[in-house]
């Protein structure tokens, strides 16, 4: 049966995973294994991912209309935030690969059976949450800039972002609450998921634990997120296919990062 342990680990007690220093190498090596385990069975991992693709073109179709066009932008970089939850078979995989274990694509769904699924799902709302919360405030920052007029026209709204003052504010402001988003999700989420599947120490415990790994290495974990950033840009290009090899790539590359930032148990290789 599946404990739940959400504020404390299965010990009953918290637990503070020891953090370690990385270096800007210590990324290019995260992304080498992650691209060595996505080389493994490839095929797999793509069909895994077409959720993303087929997410975003979704996106795009419902907010195409005029109303619906401001929140196009703020859903497609929002969705980012909560990308580390579509990684977490991907964790798994990477963590069965590990341990030398069979890690054919459906293992991945065994993710549902692992002991620190409820902290799991505790951090995946407070993550939604922080989704919404940014739709919240782009659209108030677009309700301030431009006013509750409805548009007119897609290409008008296009034409007044991009060649009007207002746009430009827009732009900056927009940009600006997004990036306070972005960070918030990357401290508190760039070990949390493959900590839990590794070890149940609590949804507290874990989110913790990613805060103190980010602090230690500002640097590092400053880039890595830019190259997520600049890597789910690039994947979303022609119409978001590239997501499906980027984010399993990526995900595999996020346990490899783990490996690194976390030390493992005293009894266990890292």
């Amino acid at each position: 049966m599946v404990a739940f342990h959400v504020m404390a680990g299965a010990s009953g007690e918290f637990a503070r995973p020891e953090v370690r220093k990385i270096r800007i190498g210590d990324l290019i090596d995260a992304l080498r294994l992650g691209f060595n385990d996505f080389r493994e069975k490839p095929s797999h991992y793509v069909f895994l991912c077409l959720i993303y693709p087929i997410t975003g073109v979704f996106l795009i179709m419902w907010s195409s209309g005029a109303n619906l066009m401001p929140l196009l932008y703020p859903l497609m970089s929002g969705f980012a935030l909560v990308g580390p939850i579509a990684a977490l078979g991907l964790y798994e995989i990477s963590r069965r690969r590990e341990q030398g274990l069979d890690s054919s694509w459906y293992h991945a769904l065994e993710v549902g059976r692992s002991p620190a699924l409820p902290s799991i799902i505790a951090v995946g709302f407070m993550l939604f949450a922080l989704f919404v919360a940014w739709l919240f405030v782009a659209q108030h920052i677009y309700t301030l800039t431009f006013g509750n007029a409805g548009l007119t026209s897609v290409s008008t709204f296009l034409l007044d972002v991009l060649t009007t003052s207002r746009g430009l504010s827009l732009v900056f402001w927009g940009n600006l609450a997004g990036f306070v988003f972005a960070i918030i999700a990357l401290a508190t989420t760039v070990v949390t998921f493959p900590l839990l599947l590794d070890r149940d120490v609590g949804a507290t415990a874990a989110v913790n634990a990613s805060i103190r790994a980010t602090l230690a290495n500002p640097g590092p974990v400053a880039l890595w997120g830019l190259i997520v950033a600049a890597l789910l840009v690039v994947g979303t290009i022609p119409i978001f296919v590239g997501l499906a090899v980027v984010m399993p790539i990526l995900g595999h590359s996020t346990w490899h990062l783990y490996r690194k930032l976390i030390a493992a148990y005293p009894n266990r290789m890292s």
